[in-house]
């Protein structure tokens, strides 16, 4: 055989494999499906769109959400389809866990922390919170210091103030308490409710109301800037009472979060922006 003679091709040997036509298009159907599955059934993704969680959540705080805790709904499903009536696996949601859900009436994704369980009495009395007739202890801890941004624009004025390196700040009243099964998180309490709302409800003072049988009792960490359980459902407005189904998942981990002040055409804002000390904190 000559030196430049390729030899011949055995007889019987397979052809030279090719690329399998549409082989990266099934892999991204695959990887669609495996997010949705995993989104559906494991975490959920959800990001703080007030300051009604204040200071347990932030306004631009992006939370890994706990799907499988407390069962399967629709609410539980991509884009909120109704796949199934009812609950799959349902567990009720312990008090003082903070919980991610869809509101009664308009389908939106709030969040707020369980108070009240099926059969509590649950009533607010010069905005101290009582369970089945007693106080809700409520201690006050230091005040909750936050830098005034787009997303904490600090509406009362006399809570701004100035930090020793000169950023301007608000200074929230700050309280601890703690729920009769041990659970303890800290509230903000700005001293008055604002009764200037639709029902002319003053949240401070609430009558005693029973929760119902498949329904939970609301509230937010922010008192006096939260429209919860303390007040009627309706759309885009408070919450009521909440039915069981209508719950997501557990709010978990924050994931990032960012003070409002990035812009979409400068990338470095983008850092200077996050919040970096909160990524990776718990509810």
């Amino acid at each position: 055989m000559a030196d430049d003679e390729s030899p011949p091709a055995t007889e019987g040997a397979p052809p030279p494999a090719k690329r399998k036509e549409g082989s990266f298009l099934w892999f991204l159907v695959k990887l669609v499906i495996v997010v949705l599955l995993f989104r559906t059934f494991v975490f959920g993704m959800f990001s703080i769109p007030s300051e009604s969680m204040l200071p347990t959540a932030l306004w631009g705080d992006y939370l890994f959400t706990e799907k499988w805790p407390y069962g399967y709904s629709q609410a539980s499903m991509p884009f909120d389809l109704p796949f199934f009536q009812g609950r799959v696996f349902g567990r009720v949601p312990a008090r003082g866990d903070v919980v991610v859900f869809k509101h009664p009436v308009d389908r939106e994704t709030y969040i707020k922390r369980v108070i009240g369980l099926p059969g509590d009495t649950v009533q607010v009395k010069g905005g101290v919170l009582y369970l089945n007739g007693a106080a809700v202890p409520k201690v006050r801890v230091a005040d909750f210091v936050a830098p005034i941004t787009p997303y904490d624009p600090c509406r009362i004025a006399r809570f701004r103030g100035t930090a020793p390196d000169g950023t301007a700040v608000c200074r929230y009243p700050r309280f601890r308490e703690t729920l009769p099964n041990g659970t303890s998180y800290f509230v903000l309490d700005f001293g008055a409710a604002d009764t200037n709302n639709p029902w002319g409800i003053d949240a401070d003072n609430t009558d005693p109301v029973i929760v119902p049988e498949g329904k939970l009792f609301m509230m937010g960490d922010n008192r006096d800037d939260s429209l919860d359980s303390r007040f009627p459902s309706e759309a885009g407005e408070g919450v009521g009472f909440l039915p069981i189904e209508n719950v997501i998942g557990r709010a978990a981990v924050i994931a990032f979060s960012t003070d409002g002040t990035a812009g979409w055409f400068n990338p470095v804002s983008w850092f200077t922006a996050a919040r970096w000390h909160r990524i990776g904190g718990t509810m």
